[in-house]
């Protein structure tokens, strides 16, 4: 029989949440206390967020040990966990009700009256902690959830008191299926995930079943500019908004754009009306794509256009996202989660136009089914950098089924270096910096490690 979630987070019953020290499981905690569920918890190492936890009152246990989850009501775990995991097993077995973490999340999101949840294939945390600093500016004390962290709430998430939720929505796994959005926003549909997706038509299936979760009072924020995003939605029988850089008849457009330093400030238009003007403190005309996006959101929800200028000026751009690291011999230090070829296309060509003597990649591919599934892309946007250090393959969920390593790139790639281990990608860094470059380390694995210890 199928359990209903929100039989089970109400006050006083005790949840007990698998990995929760989670990026997106840690504010799941302090949510459903605050809605006075008794929450404990269990995760592999001790940090920064379970000692937050821990001053929250959260009970915290360091490793999974079967008797942890003893007196619960309900077990609430991160994607990571699987079912042979020793408190799970122990749950299944005393017939304690599992839920994923996106169930807890859909379930907290219909007590708003404002759920916005953006997706796509990228751009997803830009566009998330954007539409986080319209929402502040705007005074509407919203909570968050984001996959970054966000130097204006220092975390990755905030409680808040206000009628609006914005939240992260992640297709892998479907996981977003389970969120109760009234605001869908789709940035972009693209072929990834192919461990769990079929093929580019599945990927679409899966928006477009996102998009009709909305309710008919509800809205659908969609990009003009990305055929495979707007073809997910045809005929979805939902209420559209239509954003784009270049078809002057979406409902959102970008007008009199202009580069200051490499900065781009432009009017957003909608419905053929000047609703604000940015200026943007994050490059490349991905970003601009994004501040749409979020001023669509804003929009459909009452936010008034002055909140939209404030909030967007006052975003610097969120953690791991183009995020400036440090100065190591004359060369500057940047560190970006780019792991799928679009992501790098819009990163490689964003750096290029920023006036460096060379741009310098240090690049972890992120999977092995995604490394091989797209590698031409990758060999082709990787020949944008001057200079390309190929990591090894960041396995994350995978076994190396595929026999493939990033050496394989790396021979496809003019001048590109092969590095087995981060010591050497630190080695050869330190090695080719020169006053006047980029030095750049990209992925979404655990490259950023690289370029720390270059600094230090």
């Amino acid at each position: 029989m199928e359990q209903n979630i929100q039989d089970y987070i109400k006050p006083g019953r005790r949840a007990h949440l698998v990995g929760i020290g989670g990026v997106s499981m840690a504010p799941l905690a302090e949510v459903l206390k605050g809605r006075g569920v008794l929450v404990t918890g269990s995760d592999m190492r001790e940090g920064e967020a379970v000692d937050h936890l821990r001053s929250l009152s959260i009970p915290v246990t360091i490793g999974h040990l079967p008797q942890s989850v003893e007196g619960a009501d309900c077990v609430i775990r991160t994607a990571a966990v699987h079912d042979d995991n020793p408190e799970i097993a122990a749950a299944l077995q005393a017939g304690i009700p599992v839920f994923e973490r996106a169930q807890a999340w859909g379930a907290i999101m219909t007590h708003y009256q404002n759920a916005l949840c953006v997706s796509g294939t990228h751009g997803k945390t830009t566009t998330t902690s954007m539409c986080a600093h319209i929402f502040l500016a705007a005074g509407r004390d919203p909570s968050v959830m984001v996959g970054g962290v966000l130097p204006i709430l220092g975390a990755g998430h905030r409680v808040g008191h206000g009628d609006t939720i914005i939240a992260e929505a992640c297709e892998y796994c479907n996981s977003f299926l389970s969120f109760c959005p009234t605001v869908a926003v789709i940035l972009n549909v693209e072929e990834d995930h192919l461990d769990f997706f079929r093929d580019l038509a599945d990927i679409q299936h899966s928006f477009r079943s996102f998009a009709q979760l909305v309710p008919d009072r509800g809205w659908v924020v969609v990009n003009g500019d990305n055929p495979n995003a707007l073809q997910a939605i045809q005929d979805c029988g939902r209420q559209t908004m239509r954003f784009s850089l270049r078809d002057s008849s979406a409902d959102c457009r970008a007008d009199h754009i202009f580069w200051n330093k490499g900065l781009p400030e432009f009017d957003i238009v909608v419905h053929g009306v000047k609703y604000a003007h940015a200026a943007l403190n994050v490059g490349g005309s991905h970003n601009i794509s994004n501040a749409l996006a979020a001023a669509c959101a804003a929009y459909v929800l009452g936010v008034p256009g002055s909140a939209v200028e404030e909030g967007l000026a006052s975003f610097t751009g969120a953690g791991r996202r183009f995020e400036k690291k440090g100065e190591f011999h004359g060369a500057m230090v940047y560190d970006d989660y780019a792991h799928h070829p679009d992501e790098l296309h819009a990163l490689l060509t964003m750096a290029k136009s920023l006036g460096y003597a060379r741009v310098v990649c240090a690049f972890q591919p992120h999977t092995y089914t995604r490394t091989a599934a797209l590698f031409q892309r990758f060999v082709q946007e990787l020949k944008l950098a001057d200079v390309a250090i190929l990591a090894e393959i960041y396995a994350a969920r995978e076994k190396n089924d595929l026999g493939i390593s990033s050496k394989d790139l790396a021979d496809q790639i003019p001048g590109a270096v092969y590095c087995p281990t981060l010591d050497e990608v630190t080695a050869k860094l330190r090695e080719l910096a020169q006053p006047g470059d980029l030095l750049l380390t990209v992925g979404a694995g655990d490259i950023y490690l690289a370029g720390e210890a270059l600094l230090q």
